[in-house]
C-alpha cells in the first residue's frame, strides 16, 4: 500500500470511528450546526462587534468578509472538489452502509469541505481583527469553526482530511484577506 493509500485508509478509519459516535441529542445539534442559516444571529453579533470597534468603516470589513467567503467557497468547490474528485463518505458505495447520514449528503465530491474553508476563513480574519481588541476572542471563534467543521464528519458528509485541509485553506485565505484589508484600511484617510 502506497503512502497516499495509507493516508486514505487512516482517514476512512477515523471517519468511521467519529461518525459512529452518535445519538439522538447530538443528531439534532449537529444537524443545525451544519445549517448556514442557523448561524445568522452569530454573524449579526460579529457585525455588531466590528461596528463597535471600527464604526463607519464597517463597509470595508464587510467587503473583506464577502471577498474571503467568495474565495474560500469557490476555491474549495471548483479548485479542490472538481480536481480531486474524492467521493463524500455518504456517496462512497463501499462505505454507504456504515455511514450514519444525518441530513442531506450534498454534492458528489467532498475534498475539501467548504463549510470548514468558509468558517475557518472567517475565524482567522476575525481573530486577526480582534486579537488586540477583545481578550480570548480567538479561542471562541476558532472553537466555533471547529464545531461547525466537526459537524460535517458527524453528519456523514466529510472525511476528517476534508475538514482539516478545508480548515487550513480557509485560514490561509482569511490571513491573506486580512493583510489586504489592513493595507487598504491604512491607505484610506480617517
Amino acid at each position: 500500500m502506497g503512502f497516499i493509500e495509507s493516508i486514505k485508509d487512516l482517514d476512512t478509519k477515523l471517519f468511521l470511528f467519529l461518525n459512529g459516535k452518535h445519538n439522538a441529542f447530538f443528531d439534532y445539534i449537529m444537524y443545525w450546526a451544519s445549517d448556514k442559516y442557523a448561524w445568522i444571529p452569530l454573524y449579526l453579533f460579529f457585525g455588531f462587534l466590528v461596528y463597535r470597534h471600527i464604526g463607519k468603516r464597517i463597509w470595508l470589513v464587510m467587503l473583506a468578509v464577502l471577498l474571503l467567503i467568495l474565495l474560500s467557497d469557490q476555491l474549495s468547490n471548483h479548485l479542490f472538489k472538481n480536481n480531486f474528485l474524492r467521493f463524500r463518505p455518504c456517496h462512497n458505495i463501499l462505505l454507504e452502509p456504515q455511514v450514519h447520514l444525518n441530513g442531506d449528503c450534498g454534492g458528489t465530491y467532498g475534498f475539501v469541505s467548504s463549510h470548514a474553508a468558509n468558517t475557518f476563513a472567517l475565524a482567522m480574519f476575525l481573530f486577526l481583527f480582534f486579537r488586540k481588541r477583545i481578550k480570548y476572542f480567538g479561542g471562541y471563534v476558532f472553537f466555533w469553526a471547529a464545531f461547525v467543521s466537526y459537524s460535517r464528519i458527524y453528519n456523514g458528509v466529510h472525511y476528517p482530511a476534508d475538514v482539516a485541509v478545508g480548515g487550513l485553506v480557509g485560514m490561509i485565505i482569511g490571513w491573506v484577506v486580512y493583510k489586504w484589508f489592513t493595507n487598504i484600511n491604512n491607505r484610506i484617510p480617517a
